[in-house]
């Protein structure tokens, strides 16, 4: 199974961004709790050193983690888009065939998205149930209440 992730320009150079940071300021930080709490005795009574040594940890698999999306990170022509179907980087306009609402969503990567702007990911319900169909087709996401059908009205850019 691939791990590669489609990004707009804007969303690669927020990850990279956010990479850049961690290495840098992130471990910096990091180093300066280690010390401080090294400085206030016994290591081996010293939950604060543990407690820092723990964060950093985590940090350094933060960083790991994000390092391989980025490695795995291919950036998207947005006018390269194939309209006929939905796809990463479309917007998708589908209506509820239940209560006849319509909502636009434009599918991308898992990292990128953000509901508030409308942007979901390809990973979630609906935008692993919307990849590779076509306008007028019928689409089941599952949800925790149960089955919603969607149609798919419109796919644009």
């Amino acid at each position: 199974m691939s791990n590669l992730s489609y990004y707009t320009e804007e969303g690669l150079n927020r990850l990279k961004e956010e990479l850049n940071d961690l290495k840098t300021k992130g471990r910096t930080d990091m180093a300066r709790q280690i010390a401080e709490a090294r400085d206030k005795g016994d290591l081996s009574e010293n939950a604060e050193y543990d407690a820092a040594k723990d964060a950093q940890g985590l940090l350094e698999l933060k960083i790991q983690k994000l390092g391989e999306v980025v490695a795995n990170a291919r950036l998207m022509d947005e006018t390269n888009i194939d309209l006929s179907k939905a796809s990463v980087l479309s917007k998708v306009k589908i209506k509820n065939k239940i209560n006849a609402s319509m909502v636009i969503y434009t599918l991308v990567a898992e990292e990128e998205a953000d509901l508030k702007t409308g942007r979901i990911s390809v990973k979630s319900p609906i935008g692993m149930s919307l990849l590779g169909k076509k306008v007028g087709e019928t689409v089941d996401v599952k949800t925790p209440s149960g089955i919603i059908q969607f149609e798919i009205i419109e796919i644009s850019r």
